[in-house]
């Protein structure tokens, strides 16, 4: 899960070698803790499995222990404390012999998995190769996007130089207006020439005489160029006819055309949108069959845990309820042998003991040696009775000899019956510690056993989310490949559409081509028509002055021949007007279609574009769902970890008291304190010489009941004794085991303090990790969100262009707020026009107000001179002295005047 998140985001560019390098670490250092936390776990679980048997088999000791009777210590109690102590040894050497092979286990298991996390690791060759090839392609996509840049940069420059030729355009325009407005004005002075025509009319009437004789000719001239005219006005009409039907079918095919672009514009943007459609259903699709199959996932590991924990639950529940009946079975059998023991003691103190029974019995015998000394020596005895005194004496000796050698053997058969009593015990106790290993082995196969089904499981379910990323590849390498299809189907209609571009071309230069000759050869006409409208005019006019009579006809047609030559120089105008709109809409036409191919390739670029964009988005998902897995895993090992927690608890809790086990110990150190005490008070007893003496009442008993007596006593010492010595030794051994458990649960406080450090510093990361990837995907959704602000506008803007040229080609403005911004400019130069002449007109005031000696005056000039009415030449004639003066205007003071009433004059 690591290595490919890590190696995306490395090929993304997020992260560097050194920070993959360094998370790698990281990862590795919290698998292993997470290794050695489990295993630790595992271990303090076997430990204390381990010491609630060895509690178990304790109390059972001590239990057979308190049956055994008390006395002093003996060969054979100090061979059976050596044999314990040989047999504890050995079962120390058997446990630490089982630890080492659980550690060497231990260890080749980390072994194995190390070779294998080896032998998955890539190889620096690779990781090299891997690297070279990545930034390989960062040098492309860079020259790429730089090369795009420049690209745009070019059609930005081209686009502006359109704009500025539109604007010249447009200035010319202007200018070209207002010429016509220059030349309206002539034409209006001009209309003011007939008053001057007039007088040269005089001198035309000269040439009358001359000019009639050639009106005939002229005439006949005349008659024949109306002729020639007529044939020049049907060849124009049908020529313009032609033109006209020439000009519609190219503005069908130029409609059919603009409609079929339209069409494949439309068809192609469905295509696109209907595809980004199909891509992002398809990605939902993806993501929500993973989510389906994580939640079963999910679902089925639930299942599994809960039907681990009820089997938990019910074998923790059998274990509890047989528990139970052993503390009841302990109970019941305490209270039998606290009872046995108490008889047994009240027994014991009631007996006598044996050493004063020896040293009595000692003095005993002297006494009756003694006595029968004094009576032999008193009586007077023959030798034969003395003889015989000393033979039944001696028999006496020998039988007491024999008597104490037959006890000697009788006390060493009950020592050897002992001994066989107690190597059968400790051949019990051997088969008992036998089957409790055979028991707690039995129990750790069935604990390794659920390990393994619970690793099955694991390894199943990570087969399981294999195949769902397998079929999630198959499905995208076929839509892959469905792209690539559709890219080679697009490339192949693009070409077709490009060479049907060609012929469509080609066509409508060739009626291209046509309609300029046809154009020129109208051009030709038309000069043979201003040609021959020229000579006709002349003749006209040569026809006008040779008549006199008809002045007002001549005027008229004066004034007819002037609005036809004003026409005939708008027509000029026009058809130059016409030629220069003419070539800057082939200018357009061609500008059009460069920007058409520019837009086609631009879309092309756009869909590379869009192609990446989604791959990107398709990584992007595929981090989200890798960052999703790791979440899912760190919330199962938090799980994992309370879990393990929790049982260190329950492991904690089901461990022995301390402080119990501390007031035992102290409760039975003062037991053997008052025990030693007793016995130092019954040893001074015993040494008091004032008491040792004492006339016994009553018969002595016969030398075979107080044999009888002596074996009794010396059994239940020797039982004491052997019950003192394991006592003792299990003391021993209870005090060793506290040490040890106390020792192991000081380490177990560490290593918990250690694995809580650990605990808390990789929450501490992994809350880091989870803040530094909210953070990077927070930013790859604001990159997204600019991404896709950008492709809408990149579509309005298209919009926007397809709106512009439709109105374009119905001549119209190509929008509302380009118009605006035209009347603005057009405004802006009008009113810069209006700035301009009235600079003029002041400067023209300033030159008119400028006097002869160098003033400056404000007053209208007044007029030196006038032109005489019936002066047949229009000479000014100067006033002289008496000038006329203007008058002043009329002002507010003419409302008190009364207005003069001239009277009539009579005559």
């Amino acid at each position: 899960m690591f290595r490919p998140s890590a190696l995306w985001l490395l090929s993304a560019g997020k992260i560097n070698h050194a920070k993959v390098a360094e998370l790698k670490v990281k990862f590795t250092q919290l698998h292993d803790t997470l290794k050695s936390s489990q295993e630790s776990e595992i271990r303090l679980l076997q430990d204390a499995k381990r010491f609630t048997a060895e509690l178990e088999r304790q109390q059972k000791d001590l239990e057979k222990m308190e049956r055994f009777p008390e006395g002093s210590d003996t060969e054979v109690s100090k061979m059976r404390r050596q044999l314990l102590i040989y047999h504890n040894k050995i079962r120390e050497a058997e446990e630490q012999e089982y630890q080492l092979q659980y550690q060497l286990e231990c260890l080749l298991g980390e072994k194995d998995i190390l070779e294998k996390e080896y032998n998955t690791q890539p190889k620096p060759a690779e990781q090299e190769k891997k690297a070279k090839a990545l930034r390989d392609g960062c040098e492309e996509l860079r020259k790429e996007v730089a090369q795009r840049r420049m690209e745009i940069k070019s059609l930005k420059e081209d686009m502006d130089t359109r704009q500025k030729n539109l604007q010249r355009e447009r200035e010319a325009l202007e200018k070209k207006e207002d010429t016509i407005e220059n030349l309206e004005a002539d034409l209006a002075q001009l209309l003011c020439v007939p008053g001057q025509l007039g007088k040269e009319i005089d001198r035309i009437k000269r040439k009358k005489t001359d000019v009639q004789k050639k009106t005939v000719e002229l005439a006949q001239q005349l008659v024949e160029l109306g002729k020639d005219q007529d044939k020049l006005q049907a060849r124009k009409e049908a020529l313009e006819e032609e033109q006209k039907e020439v000009l519609n079918e190219l503005e069908k095919r130029r409609v059919e055309l603009e409609a079929g672009e339209r069409e494949q514009n439309t068809l192609l943007k469905d295509k696109d949108v209907v595809q980004e459609k199909e891509a992002i259903l398809m990605g939902q699709r993806g993501m929500l069959d993973i989510n389906i199959s994580h939640i079963n996932l999910e679902k089925k590991t639930l299942q599994d845990n809960l039907m681990r924990n009820q089997k938990e639950k019910d074998r923790q529940l059998h274990s509890l309820k047989h528990m139970e009946l052993k503390l009841k079975m302990v109970t019941d059998s305490l209270a039998d042998t606290q009872f046995q023991f108490n008889k047994i003691k009240s027994q014991r103190d009631a007996m006598p003991q044996r050493d004063e029974a020896l040293q009595r019995r000692n003095e005993l015998q002297k006494e009756v040696e003694h006595l029968r000394r004094n009576l032999m020596h008193e009586q007077s005895l023959t030798e034969e009775e003395t003889r015989m005194v000393e033979q039944s004496q001696e028999q006496e000796h020998e039988l007491m000899k024999e008597s104490h050698h037959w006890r000697d053997e009788l006390h060493h058969l009950i020592c050897l019956t002992q001994i066989k009593a107690d190597e059968k015990e400790q051949k019990s106790h051997e088969l008992l510690t036998a089957e409790q290993r055979y028991s707690r082995a039995k129990e750790e196969l069935k604990g390794k056993g659920l390990i393994i089904l619970d690793h099955k499981k694991l390894s199943q379910e990570a087969q399981a989310r294999l195949n769902v990323f397998a079929k999630l590849y198959d499905v995208i390498k076929g839509e892959r490949n469905k792209c690539v299809n559709l890219i080679q189907m697009a490339t192949q209609r693009s070409s077709e559409m490009r060479e049907e571009w060609e012929i469509l071309e080609n066509d409508i230069e060739i009626m291209r081509n046509s309609v300029i000759s046809k154009d020129k050869q109208l051009q030709k006409s038309r000069m043979k028509r201003v040609h021959s409208e020229y000579i006709r005019d002349s003749l006209k006019k040569d026809i006008s002055k040779t008549v006199h009579t008809l002045h007002e006809m001549e005027e008229k047609r004066a004034e007819q021949n002037l609005k036809i030559s004003k026409l005939t120089n708008m027509i000029n105008f026009n058809e130059e007007n016409l030629l220069q709109l003419r070539k800057s809409y082939d200018n357009a036409v061609q500008s059009r279609n460069d920007r058409g191919v520019q837009l086609l390739e631009r879309e092309n670029e756009i869909c590379i574009f869009y192609e990446r964009v989604n791959v990107q988005e398709g990584l992007i998902q595929e981090g989200n769902m890798e960052i999703q897995a790791m979440e899912e895993e760190m919330g199962l090992l938090n799980m994992l970890i309370s879990k393990e927690k929790r049982e260190i608890e329950l492991s904690r809790k089901l461990l022995p008291n301390k402080r119990d086990l501390e007031e035992q110990i102290t409760t039975l150190q003062i037991q053997l304190s008052e025990c030693k005490d007793q016995r130092l008070a019954l040893e001074k007893a015993v040494e008091d010489q004032q008491s040792r003496v004492r006339r016994l009442e009553g018969s002595d008993p016969p030398p075979d009941q107080l044999i009888k007596k002596i074996e009794k006593l010396e059994k239940s010492l020797a039982e004491q004794e052997e019950q003192l010595l394991e006592k003792e030794l299990v003391y021993d051994q209870v005090t060793q085991l506290s040490q040890r458990i106390r020792a192991k649960a000081e380490d177990g406080k560490q290593d918990t303090l250690d694995l809580a450090k650990k605990v808390n510093e990789l929450q501490s990361q992994l809350k880091d990790t989870t803040k530094k990837l909210m953070a990077a995907v927070s930013e790859l959704s604001m990159e997204q969100a600019k991404a896709m602000t950008l492709q809408q506008e990149v579509k309005d803007k298209e919009k926007l262009l397809d709106s512009c040229q439709r109105r374009l080609e119905q001549g119209l403005m190509p929008s509302e707020e380009i118009e605006q911004a035209w009347q603005r400019t057009l405004k802006a130069e009008q009113r810069q026009q209006a700035d301009l002449q009235e600079q003029a007109m002041r400067a023209e005031e300033e030159e008119k107000a400028l006097l002869p000696n160098g003033g400056i005056t404000t007053a209208e000039a007044r007029p030196n001179a006038y032109v005489p009415e019936n002066d047949p030449l229009p000479i000014p004639r100067p006033y002289g002295a008496l000038a006329p003066f203007k008058p002043t205007e009329a002002g507010s003071n003419i409302r008190h005047i009364r207005k003069p009433q001239p009277k009539p004059v009579e005559i």
